[in-house]
């Protein structure tokens, strides 16, 4: 199931990017909540190694599931990329940035990163949202919401798999995937660290 949302949301960043579509940031978000809703029973419906890391600082994930969600999620970006490769005649002109710019870049991927999975972990771990119908929707329309507003900046991956599968499609530069993976991991990784420091009560335990 990971590998599958993963695909459909990388190959949806792919193809929106590349036709032009000024819808792209709409079309994104609607793509994550439908298949956060249609995968969300299954495994989560995380999609993302940065809510990945969220959910196992949360404590909602065992260390030993990481590898399996990791390996899948990357591996649906990259199959994305490959069809965006074969289905484009020429590659876009990467997303790039320099100097102050890239300072930037990294800090609005990390806060909107942040957001992201912060949402995540309260709509759809939170013990004070069992079993809503809002979760895909808030998640999708944080995307939305972080793509509109710095996609511009920062080229919007907010996920790593969105990063490495939209370089290896040639939406972003080579060199900026290292920003991407250390600022979308980081971001994760302090959403759940924020959200077991906001909710003591709620935090840990494993299912």
């Amino acid at each position: 199931m990971e590998l599958i949302g993963t695909f459909f949301l990388v190959l949806t960043v792919c193809f929106a990017v590349q036709s032009g579509s000024l819808l792209a940031p709409l079309g994104i978000g609607a793509v994550l909540a439908a298949m956060i809703f249609a995968g969300g029973h299954i495994s989560g419906g995380h999609y993302n190694p940065a809510v990945t890391t969220a959910v196992l600082l949360r404590g909602r994930l065992p260390l030993s599931d990481v590898p399996g969600y990791l390996i899948a999620q990357f591996v649906g970006g990259l199959l994305a990329a490959g069809v965006s490769l074969i289905a484009f005649d020429r590659a876009p002109k990467g997303f790039d940035a320099t100097g102050r710019a890239l300072f930037t870049a990294f800090l609005v991927e990390l806060l909107f990163t942040f957001a992201l999975a912060f949402v995540v972990l309260n709509v759809a771990t939170s013990r004070s949202h069992p079993n809503n119908s809002f979760y895909g929707l808030a998640i999708g329309f944080t995307v939305l919401a972080g793509a509109v507003a710095v996609g511009g900046i920062s080229g919007g991956a907010f996920n790593p798999a969105v990063a490495l599968g939209g370089t290896v499609a040639g939406l972003f530069a080579w060199k900026m995937l290292p920003v991407y993976l250390v600022a979308n991991l980081a971001g994760g990784a302090l959403a759940g660290l924020a959200f077991n420091a906001l909710n003591p009560g709620d935090a840990g335990s494993v299912r």
